[in-house]
């Protein structure tokens, strides 16, 4: 762990995605103190619409006059909430599928396979937008949706890396002194795996954050007047260009959050998996 850490801090990227992801939680948690208008978040104030960045807005105001900087800490929380909750089942519901169609051979591990088959074969997106569309706009709805997309992604992963270490040396020998099937495989083969598990789980969370977003923008997330991100920025495109700040802001932090998990999953990737290293200069 030690050398874990002390590489990762070497890493300018992935630190600089580390301090994201830590502005994030902490907008989140401290949303109400950190806000400068607090009770503007769902409130209308139709005399202050769309005010240009100011003393008084830091970032402006909404067509409905609500402080957007107040919105976006508070519409942080939401975020947070999608992704992680998003993730969690689909980690939940993916390695375990990955490691008995890994370990185990047959009509069974074809069978879990196939239906995973059947997922990735439509666009990720466009799933998601079928099943919230059909379950219609709200927070549970966008986390069942993205799950439902995403599982898949860690079961084929958890199945290809159960397959290779399956026939290794300390698994043969595991099931040479007596050990169940489960023991094997849940404290054997998946703490063996579990860094490409980490890095994929920390690279998907920017993904999720952008599907999320993506499904706010085509009004199939959390409705009004919930200060989700992406449902902002669908807002702010018919007072563009003129109120530029109204879908400026919320694009940014959606970008800064994106890109921070993405480079804190390649910085982990480097230090938990060598054989994935980037190339840099010098032959990194």
């Amino acid at each position: 762990m030690r050398r874990i850490i002390r590489k990762l801090a070497e890493d300018r990227a992935a630190m600089l995605g580390l301090v994201l992801i830590v502005l994030l939680v902490l907008a989140a948690i401290f949303a109400p103190w950190l806000s400068t208008h607090p009770a503007d978040v769902t409130e209308f104030h139709t005399a202050l619409r769309l005010t240009p960045p100011g003393e008084a807005n830091w970032l402006g105001t909404d067509r409905m006059g609500s402080d957007i900087y107040s919105r976006l800490l508070f519409g942080a929380r939401i975020t947070i909430t999608i992704a992680v909750v998003a993730i969690a089942v689909a980690v939940v519901i993916g390695v375990p599928i990955g490691l008995l169609a890994g370990y185990y051979d047959g009509i069974i591990s074809d069978l879990l396979m196939r239906v995973s088959d059947i997922f990735l074969a439509v666009p990720q997106i466009v799933l998601a937008i079928a099943i919230a569309q059909t379950l219609g706009p709200s927070i549970e709805n966008v986390i069942l949706a993205l799950s439902a997309t995403y599982w898949p992604f860690w079961a084929r992963l958890v199945f290809a890396e159960t397959r290779s270490c399956r026939n290794e040396p300390f698994v043969e020998a595991a099931i040479a002194l007596g050990c169940s099937p489960w023991r094997v495989m849940v404290l054997h083969i998946l703490p063996s795996i579990s860094s490409s598990i980490i890095v994929r789980t920390t690279i998907g969370m920017g993904g999720t954050i952008l599907t999320a977003a993506t499904l706010g923008f085509l009004g199939l997330g959390p409705p009004p007047p919930a200060p989700e991100w992406g449902r902002t920025i669908a807002e702010a495109r018919e007072f563009l260009p003129m109120a530029w700040w109204y879908a400026a802001f919320p694009g940014l932090a959606i970008f800064m959050v994106v890109m921070g998990f993405n480079l804190l999953g390649d910085g982990l990737r480097d230090v938990l998996d060598p054989r994935l290293r980037r190339a840099g200069p010098g032959g990194r």
